[in-house]
């Protein structure tokens, strides 16, 4: 998949922390019926592989579908296994960007500082996950673009809500990681298309003044 295609169609990466086998294709369905084309199952979720498994198999042709919180390489082909195609670490680690990109799959990589982001996109990175992005603040990002190829994908995730993720696609984010805002433990799919689809308009109407 062209990650930056999807990231045209929509701007926003969902991460459902905590999401359980059971209400993962009621909740993928209601995300794309959103307009969201990317998710991510972070691995301290009940059953991750499972739901990663079940996401992939309904959603794989339309959406982009992978794990989040992946901190050890032998975890990448576990997931790959699963079905997973996405990759997402909340820190710089080559050997699992090696990992996803040995096994053919989209590597976002967590990076905090500009050391750390260089470093990952020369070890071929697709994209660089500004995180935690409540800590570094906008003025961070603004920075950064300065310096970053031009084509360089940043993701901004950690504490993103409705509320700002605006300021960061204003900022230069390309993308945004929203987890709770959008997907909580307990939350139905009909919530979970209403918080989706509120996101989504307010973002594409950021994008478009930007």
């Amino acid at each position: 998949m062209d990650l930056r295609a999807l990231f045209g169609a929509c701007p926003l990466v969902s991460i459902l922390r905590g999401i359980r086998p059971e209400e993962a294709e009621s909740i993928g369905a209601a995300l794309e019926r959103a307009g969201v084309r990317i998710m991510e199952v972070p691995l301290n979720s009940p059953e991750p592989l499972k739901s990663i498994s079940i996401l992939a198999e309904k959603f794989s042709e339309r959406m982009l579908v992978g794990a989040g919180t992946v901190t050890q390489p032998e975890q990448v082909s576990r997931i790959a296994s699963a079905g997973g195609r996405l990759i997402v670490t909340p820190h710089a680690d080559l050997s699992i960007l090696k990992a996803a990109k040995d096994a053919g799959l989209i590597a976002i990589p967590g990076a905090f500082s500009p050391t750390e982001a260089f470093a990952l996109l020369n070890a071929g990175a697709d994209a660089i996950k500004l995180f935690p992005a409540e800590n570094l603040g906008v003025g961070m990002l603004r920075s950064l673009r300065v310096v970053l190829p031009a084509h360089t994908i940043v993701v901004a995730v950690g504490g993103i809500d409705a509320r700002n993720a605006s300021s960061w696609l204003a900022a230069g984010a390309i993308g945004v990681g929203i987890g709770s805002a959008i997907f909580k433990p307990g939350d139905s799919a009909s919530r979970v298309f209403e918080k989706a689809q509120e996101l989504v308009s307010s973002l594409e109407a950021v994008r478009e003044r930007v």
